[in-house]
């Protein structure tokens, strides 16, 4: 059975190329033996850290309280749905040359020494090995490598690389450009997921 976790994070209940986008690429690497899980952070933002949690995260697990076990049992919960995926899906739209803060806040409630990485003598490993990720962007403009406003995009360097320090290197980027201006950037998205979904799961493209 392949598990595929959904990450969306869009704001807009409706309307949202990145979801859908997000659901085109799930139904297509679907079968009947597929689990999906989704976790809608548009919707349901999880908390910015703060001090306490933090704390938490750096406190042996065999000393923490009671009451910093509850404190990062959302955290716990979220990287427990990294770990048991197979496949990761996260869209993502361009909020001002970036990621939503409440993909941001995801990041940094997963992104735990320990769980997803840990320091070594040769540095830092990413211990989420082994996991196809797809990220599906949606970006008002063209902020494609050939664009005159490549350099303006600081969504997909900055998620591949922090995917990549949790282990998360196995990576396809899935764009819709200009998406404010036409629906040809949809279009494109969708005709690179439909030759993934032709390749079959975990494919690169």
């Amino acid at each position: 059975m392949t598990r595929i976790l959904n990450i969306t994070a869009s704001p807009s209940r409706d309307g949202s190329v990145s979801t859908a986008l997000v659901a085109r690429l799930t139904e297509a690497l679907s079968d009947a033996e597929t689990a999906v899980v989704t976790r809608d952070l548009g919707s349901t933002p999880p908390p910015h850290l703060d001090e306490a949690t933090i704390g938490a995260f750096y406190t042996p697990e065999d000393a923490r309280s009671d009451a910093q076990r509850q404190q990062i049992a959302l955290s716990d919960t979220l990287v427990d749905e990294l770990e048991a995926a197979d496949v990761i899906i996260i869209g993502a739209p361009m909020h001002n040359f970036g990621i939503p803060s409440a993909l941001k806040a995801w990041v940094d409630q997963v992104a735990r020494v320990g769980r997803t990485f840990r320091y070594t003598e040769n540095g830092p490993e990413g211990l989420l090995k082994g996991k196809k990720t797809y990220v599906v962007t949606a970006r008002g403009g063209d902020y494609s490598a050939t664009g005159p406003v490549a350099h303006l995009d600081h969504q997909a360097p900055y998620l591949r690389t922090v995917l990549g320090f949790m282990g998360l290197d196995d990576v396809t980027f899935i764009h819709a450009q200009g998406v404010a201006k036409s629906e040809e950037g949809i279009r494109r998205a969708e005709a690179e997921i439909d030759a993934i979904a032709d390749a079959g799961i975990g494919a690169a493209a």
